[in-house]
């Protein structure tokens, strides 16, 4: 196998703490040397050296959020155009939810959606399987089955695990084969009927209310469950300060509990539903610039670890119409990191701390082999230049979907690399 240099770059590896020009060799599929500029050994015949002047060199970003549609609902997106938009975006590791049809709950499924990944040749697809089987919150899903099969972890992702007694099982079972729960934190009851935040906006607007206290009431009972159990336990798509709060204390007391938050909770708030722009529905709803500045402050502090796409595209038509008929989600493999490094130019985080959230974090949270550019690691880089300023255009992506409230919006940079185990997947051309 031919090696890659990348030579001129700034490393940023959250792994390792280093933020500083070195050069990167990659060789056979790993990691082979990480030097200060200049020091890497003498090129081979047939190696290729990229020079990354300008750009930052990281660690292959972790998406451990992401829809992919297939089985199912293949003209929404298939594996091939989800794994197409991963790698444009940056990402050499996407973990898939398991609302599919059929869902994802029997071996059969994960080892389907893990055969056509690795056909591909893209990005490395991780299955995450159903917490219940059919997602109907009561019979739990053969986890051990599923583990062996490779689910990296569990989730009913789009419903919520409500009972008591069923998360409390789920936890157990997930502990025994070590693994970790995602919880869509919901509860039914006080989210019926819900499209906006629950609050005086929601009601000027004449929309059902869902309220932060549908969110919270879930994390507070799973929590005292994590405590119970030992278990290891995840809310995915954290949206209010009040979750913040109960996370940053869990995690005082060294409770196994990690969290995740959307580019698009961290960018949006519930004033941009004003317009009825049906681009802006999403579960959970966008809450207030309180909650927004609270999720901020919790990724900061290392209080929600990882930042997701919740990459859910959908047909043109699941989007047009009214406001209470359209589909939940925003299509986000394709401009994520174009966002991220929008809030890094802002001065809201520092390129570590984004790095780190969509990459070290989540491969930690869910012990994946990514997340990291020591010496021996998988040879899984991003290369991004963040001074590349354009325009969000939907009609670029790659994804199918082309669902996204950001077109039209001006960011600083995007990546223009991905490398995974050490071929390149993906280059930016112009």
């Amino acid at each position: 196998m031919d090696h890659i240099r990348i030579v001129g770059g700034r490393l940023i590896d959250p792994s390792s703490g280093i933020d500083a020009p070195r050069d990167v060799l990659l060789a056979d599929g790993v990691v082979s040397a990480v030097e200060k500029p200049g020091k890497l050994p003498a090129p081979g015949q047939g190696d290729r050296t990229v020079d990354a002047s300008g750009r930052w060199v990281v660690p292959g970003l972790v998406d451990m959020h992401v829809h992919l549609r297939e089985p199912g609902d293949e003209h929404k997106e298939d594996i091939a155009s989800g794994l197409g938009a991963a790698v444009k975006g940056g990402f050499s590791s996407v973990c898939a939810m398991p609302n599919t049809d059929p869902v994802n709950d029997t071996r059969a499924v994960t080892e389907m959606i893990r055969r056509k990944a690795e056909r591909l040749g893209l990005a490395r697809l991780y299955p995450v399987a159903a917490i219940t089987r059919a997602l109907a919150g009561k019979e739990l899903t053969e986890m051990g089955d599923l583990t062996d099969a490779g689910a990296v972890a569990f989730s009913d992702d789009g419903r919520c695990v409500s009972g008591s007694g069923t998360m409390r099982c789920a936890l157990e079972y997930a502990l025994s084969f070590g693994t970790v729960i995602i919880q869509h934190a919901q509860d039914p009851d006080l989210s019926a009927g819900g499209l906006t935040h629950e609050g005086p906006l929601g009601t000027r607007l004449g929309m059902g209310g869902w309220p932060s206290a549908a969110e919270e009431v879930i994390v507070a009972r799973d929590i005292v469950l994590a405590r119970l159990t030992g278990s290891r336990y995840h809310v995915a798509h954290v949206s209010c300060a009040g979750t913040v709060g109960m996370l940053r204390q869990a995690k005082a007391e060294g409770l196994p509990v990690s969290s995740e938050v959307t580019v698009n909770h961290l960018l949006l708030t519930d004033a941009d539903t004003a317009g009825y722009d049906t681009l802006t529905k999403v579960s959970p709803p966008f809450r207030t610039a309180g909650d927004r500045q609270a999720l901020l402050d919790g990724l900061r502090e290392g209080v929600i670890d990882a930042v997701v796409t919740d990459h859910a595209p959908h047909a043109l038509l699941d989007k047009e119409g009214d406001y209470r008929s359209a589909s939940f989600g925003i299509s986000g493999l394709d401009t994520s990191v174009s966002l991220m490094l929008g809030l890094v130019e802002s001065g809201d985080l520092t390129p570590m701390q984004m790095i780190r959230a969509m990459s070290t974090a989540p491969a930690r949270v869910l012990g994946l082999p990514a997340g990291t550019l020591s010496v021996g690691a998988a040879g899984d880089v991003t290369v991004i230049d963040p001074a590349d300023p354009h325009v969000i255009d939907p009609k670029t992506f790659v994804s199918k979907g082309k669902n996204t409230p950001f077109a039209g919006r001006r960011v600083p940079g995007r990546a223009v690399m991905t490398i995974v185990a050490g071929r390149v997947v993906f280059e930016r051309q112009g």
